[in-house]
């Protein structure tokens, strides 16, 4: 699993990059299933848009979008919906075996 991260307008701090790894390890288990993972943290006027983009090895391509005032919470958003995601991917190629 590639992960990509970048920040727009603003310099994501190293303890931001080590709080988004530490949540990355959660989904750990669909290493085998997520090709890149792609994240994007973009700051507006007074909010942080932060989006992901999942490329799952059997050509699904998941765009989890979230606003948030602080990026960190937003980061647990973000992977909530992300695992969520997965989840349900998961569940989708489980059925047709």
């Amino acid at each position: 699993m590639n992960i990509d991260g970048r920040s727009v307008h603003f310099d994501l701090s190293e303890e931001s990059r080590r709080y988004l790894n530490t949540k990355i390890e959660r989904i750990g288990y669909a290493k085998d299933m997520i090709v890149d993972l792609l994240f994007v943290f973009t700051k507006d006027a007074k909010q942080y848009v932060l989006e992901v983009t999942a490329n799952f090895r059997w050509g699904l391509q998941a765009h989890i979008k979230e606003t948030a005032f602080e990026v960190n919470p937003g980061i647990d958003v973000l992977i909530d919906k992300l695992e969520q995601k997965i989840v349900k991917e998961k569940g989708k190629i489980q059925e047709k075996k």
